[in-house]
């Protein structure tokens, strides 16, 4: 599971910048939108916009390094809204659709990006890297997890008003928000108020 990374930077609806680490590669894909309610957040509609996301995710390509075809576009919101599912069902424990596995899998099976070493000794993508091979490093990344040791780890934040997905890398395993910088912050304010209005009832 590809995990090393600092996080994306997403912008609520009512325009407010937050930080969000998903945790894995797999699940930076559900924040392009979704199946159902979750296509109103659609932002892959044409295949540069697949390039776009993924220069900004951990695998560490640049857009100009991809080249996404049409079918890949269409393949790489097949699979993101397969993967919706999927982490929905483990988050509740539910049992996983069969067609979303078929999804996972036939993205999967396709070949990855190729590491290589550079010259200055470090690891890089043979390149360019194609949509299809991209999209099989997302896939392989969700089979990692979820047949993995942090499968029961994947959690929905506990805001009511927001359904981003991630994987509790907490010692404890207690992370509730998709960010403090959000919903968690968000959730002191309101207990926060509550708390005063109690108090200032019972001063009464």
């Amino acid at each position: 599971m590809i995990t090393t990374a600092s996080g994306l930077f997403l912008r609520s609806p009512d325009g407010t910048g937050f930080h969000f680490d998903p945790g894995a590669l797999c699940l930076e894909l559900l924040c392009t939108g979704g199946p159902g309610g979750l296509a109103r957040w659609e932002s892959l509609h044409e295949p540069r916009d697949l390039a776009d996301w993924l220069g900004r995710s951990r695998l560490g390509l640049r857009p100009d390094d991809v080249v996404v075809s049409a079918g890949e576009l269409a393949a790489g919101r097949a699979l993101r809204d397969a993967l919706w599912r999927l982490a929905r069902s483990a988050v509740r424990g539910d049992r996983p659709d069969p067609g979303d596995l078929a999804e996972v899998n036939r993205a999967a099976a396709a070949p990855p990006p190729a590491p290589r070493i550079t010259a200055d000794g470090t690891r890089a993508w043979a390149l360019p890297v194609t949509g299809g091979q991209a999209l099989s490093a997302v896939a392989r990344d969700a089979v990692e997890l979820l047949t993995g040791p942090s499968a029961d780890r994947i959690r929905e934040c506990g805001a009511d008003n927001c359904q981003l997905v991630f994987v509790d890398t907490s010692r404890p395993g207690r992370r509730r928000w998709c960010s403090m910088e959000r919903c968690g912050n968000r959730h002191k304010v309101r207990a926060l108020r509550a708390r005063r209005e109690t108090e200032e009832k019972t001063a009464r």
